[in-house]
């Protein structure tokens, strides 16, 4: 059945997506996992997923629905996700243990029809569903779960999951084929969203042959080798062409909901405008995102709508922190200085006609830690003010060429960031402009989405363009916490001792008040400290073919209801 795998950070590179994801805050506090007990039932789910999602009968099986992306994919190995859009592809072949309703981001049965919570508060037990198979025909068993933990948790694989995984996870075994026990280090109130819903698991079968080191360049990850590309999901792996498309089709074996529609692609275009051309010709039947300028006029054209929606996602630039790649941004004041001198909310007004909203701390509209009113600090658009902090920094302009300069070296650097989105460009440009307005020389560079993850997993970047989607429960360690400066999403290399003290109480911290008293304190933290300057907060602009029926995006996964997808002829 239908459900979203949870990884607790996931990059949208803006053309490409980083993200953790993220419930309504009502919701997930009520939500909140209890320490101890057992799981909801699969039957119970689906109950309430079909009541708060009706779907239509079948019309027709058959068909495809074809998804344009500006971005390509960066795997097709489940381990080695870390992005959209290749989520939506490995999410499809692999799955996880549980998985995050749709509904709301809670956790339900994914691989495991049920779990159980001993009195400790620390050991899982893990039923699995003994239909389950792979797609070549092999059984699918404890012992996939086991390898899959392994793989994770080898620094060598190159996951960007293994920090997270580890902090959570002490031991783990197979109990029998299809029983699988993982003991927490603690009792973590994110323990199933870290672990066992952020493992998508891979096949033993296959890939234990294969030394963990290569798995990068394995066939069976890079496509070259489709016979290797095998999960237990309701899609089985036909191709990657690499910058043009990659295909998918049904797993008529499927041991849940078996999808009705014969494949789903990935279509890569060359651009924003290239990908609503294509919706509105009939070539693509899905945009997640419209570019806001064109939103209006996909939604008025004849066999299209739009649908407008929360996210969980937040775009910012990130800063290297680190002093051995450059010494640029040490001092609070120069990170404050080049917040105060963008107008984020004339950012929003043009650049993305009021959808969205100016960012205020780092939890989304979503989280169940918003709370934007919180934020101490505050930082109004003021060039004078960026100018003073700069001055502070002694950055001034000695030899009045229009940039500051300290110690004989201007304040310049280069920004990286995803091509292929016109919206990008537009507010790749604008900070540029703001910038050298209080003296600052920003030098854009463009690249695609798999060359930017390689160089923000190697720290090698001055300054990063990024979206990010966040997780559920509100935590946001696998960015922020120091230790997640390998091996996670904390590319800046940002460490704050009173942050992962934090860190570690709201992490134990079941009382849904009070930990949303300390995730908002760490935003605080943050949102003071700028290792990130947040522009703003996103709102989904899926724009779609109105042949698709059954088709639901929403905040909490855009192609979930993917399964029960039919297309008219």
């Amino acid at each position: 059945m239908p459900r979203r795998w949870i990884q607790p950070g996931a990059l949208l590179l803006l053309a490409l997506t980083i993200g953790l994801g993220a419930p309504a805050a009502t919701i997930a506090q009520e939500a909140t996992p209890a320490a101890s007990g057992a799981s909801i039932g699969r039957e119970e789910f689906r109950r309430q997923l079909l009541d708060r999602f009706p779907m239509e009968p079948v019309g027709r099986t058959g068909g495809a629905v074809v998804v344009g992306e500006t971005g390509d994919i960066s795997t097709v190995n489940g381990i080695l996700t870390a992005d959209y859009p290749t989520f939506y592809v490995t999410g499809a072949i692999y799955e996880t243990l549980v998985g995050g309703s749709p509904i709301d981001g809670t956790i339900v049965p994914g691989l495991a029809d049920s779990w159980t919570v001993a009195p400790d508060g620390i050991t899982y037990t893990f039923r699995l569903n003994p239909a389950a198979t792979w797609h070549d025909g092999t059984d699918f068993t404890a012992e996939d779960v086991r390898f899959s933990f392994d793989a994770v948790l080898d620094p060598n694989t190159g996951s960007s999951y293994t920090t997270t995984v580890n902090e959570a996870v002490a031991s783990y075994r197979v109990v029998d084929a299809d029983t699988f026990e993982i003991v927490a280090r603690d009792r973590f109130v994110d323990f199933l969203y870290n672990a066992p819903g952020t493992v998508l698991i891979m096949p033993r079968h296959v890939w234990e042959p294969v030394g963990f080191e290569a798995w990068t360049f394995d066939g069976g990850s890079t496509g070259a080798d489709p016979a290797r590309v095998v999960g237990t999901g309701p899609f089985k792996f036909r191709e990657w062409v690499q910058g043009d498309h990659v295909t998918i089709v049904r797993n008529d074996a499927y041991w849940d909901v078996v999808p009705s529609i014969d494949e789903f692609t990935i279509r890569i275009l060359p651009d924003d405008t290239s990908a609503v051309q294509a919706l509105k010709t009939g070539e693509i039947d899905v945009i997640g995102i419209v570019p806001a300028a064109e939103t209006q006029g996909v939604s008025d054209t004849p066999g299209l709508k739009v649908d407008v929606y929360d996210l969980l996602d937040s775009t910012f630039y990130a800063m290297n922190l680190d002093p051995e790649v450059t010494p640029l941004f040490q001092d609070l004041a120069v990170r404050q200085a080049l917040f105060h001198a963008i107008d984020r909310q004339a950012i929003t007004d043009t650049i993305f006609l009021g959808y969205g909203e100016v960012g205020a701390g780092t939890q989304p509209k979503l989280s169940p830690a918003y709370a934007p009113e919180r934020m101490t600090t505050q930082y109004p658009f003021s060039q004078d003010r960026a100018r003073e902090l700069l001055a502070q920094a002694g950055w001034t302009d000695s030899d009045d060429d229009g940039t500051v300069d300290k110690d004989g070296a201007d304040l310049s650097f280069d920004l990286i960031y995803a091509g292929g989105s016109g919206t990008v460009d537009q507010m790749v440009a604008y900070l540029q402009d703001a910038w050298r307005a209080v003296g600052v020389e920003m030098n854009p560079e463009s690249t695609d989405g798999s060359v930017l993850l390689e160089r923000l997993d190697d720290h090698d970047f001055e300054m990063a363009l990024l979206a990010f989607s966040w997780g559920p429960d509100g935590g946001q360690g696998p960015v922020f916490a120091c230790a997640s400066a390998e091996r996670a999403f904390n590319f800046m290399s940002y460490c704050n001792a009173q942050w992962d003290a934090l860190e570690e109480q709201q992490k134990r911290e079941f009382d849904p008040a009070k930990r949303r008293e300390l995730l908002i304190q760490q935003s605080d933290i943050v949102w003071t400290e700028q290792p990130i300057g947040l522009i703003r907060f996103g709102v989904g602009r899926t724009g779609y073919a109105t042949t698709l029926h059954n088709f639901y995006p929403n905040g909490y996964g855009l192609l979930w209801s993917l399964a029960y997808v039919w297309v008219d002829e």
